[in-house]
């Protein structure tokens, strides 16, 4: 019988997701917004991106702080954020974070490097109507 190693295991996964988000609130605490941001990436939260991304444009040289942020990112990273902005960028309370993203990717990626993303094509596609 597996049952009992099955819910362990799950026991396991739950209690590293709820250290995993201990860590992240603590981070947005302490103003370490890099370290958030690949956090909130990997656990697959678009709306704490936003509200790191959102947090990050309220600093002083909020802009320069962003770039600094979204460049430093993994290209799997990069592409999660992709995704995520198509979204934010339909609701005007968040198009202006998501075109600030938007705009950092193009300044600093190649269009080259740009049209690696997988999904990129789609991304556009979504991004045209709203831009």
């Amino acid at each position: 019988d597996v049952t009992e190693i099955e819910e362990k295991e799950a026991q396991a996964k739950q209690e590293e997701q709820i250290l995993k988000e201990q860590e992240l609130s603590n981070l947005l605490h302490e103003k370490r917004y890099r370290k958030a941001l690949g956090l909130a990436i990997s656990l697959d939260r678009p709306h704490t991106v936003l509200m790191v991304v959102k947090a990050i444009l309220q600093e002083t040289d909020g802009r320069k702080h962003l770039e600094e942020n979204i460049v430093r990112l993994r290209k799997d990273q990069k592409e999660a954020v992709l995704t995520f902005v198509v979204t934010w960028n339909t609701n005007s309370r968040n198009c202006h974070e998501a075109q600030a993203v938007i705009e950092t990717l193009l300044k600093h990626e190649a269009p080259d490097s740009l049209l690696q993303y997988s999904g990129i094509k789609s991304a556009v596609e979504s991004l045209l109507p709203y831009t």
